[in-house]
């Protein structure tokens, strides 16, 4: 079973991608209709929703770099390719919409307080990504240097 997941563990994530691909693109479809729901619902001024629909469809293109730049990691892990510069470079533009993300929110927490949760969120997901990137970068340095003693 064990290995069953393992050797699956590629073509799960992609299967997560896919899954928020499709969840990302309903959002861009229904954007403006959840947002005018969501107004109404909490007695926000038309400026306010104005503000979270803009913050919503700029997050949506970093969503899309990054889930286009988490797929193609995927596609070189499948591949075997693990520390590679591209690889270092795709975990940088992940890292990168990350914090455009939390960077967004963090401007329309002008217009909705609770933005403040989503940059949190965004934001720490940027470190943690870029602390992921740190060690590739690292661990391809001491693949290179022992491709050399070779």
């Amino acid at each position: 079973m064990q290995d069953w997941l393992k050797s699956k563990s590629i073509l799960f994530s992609k299967l997560g991608v896919l899954i928020f691909a499709g969840l990302l693109a309903a959002l861009d479809i229904g954007g403006w209709w959840i947002v005018r729901w969501f107004g109404n619902l909490r007695h926000l001024p038309r400026q306010n929703s104005l503000g979270i629909l803009i913050a919503l469809y700029l997050c949506s293109v970093f969503g899309w770099i990054l889930l286009w730049s988490m797929w193609k990691l995927l596609r070189n892990l499948g591949r075997g390719q693990v520390f590679t510069e591209a690889n270092i470079r795709l975990l940088q533009r992940v890292s990168l919409c990350c914090a455009a993300a939390a960077f967004i929110c963090a401007m329309g927490v002008v217009v909705y307080t609770p933005f403040l949760i989503p940059v949190a969120a965004a934001g720490f997901m940027a470190l943690i990504v870029r602390i992921v990137r740190n060690v590739f970068q690292k661990a391809l340095e001491m693949k290179n240097e022992l491709d050399l003693m070779i």
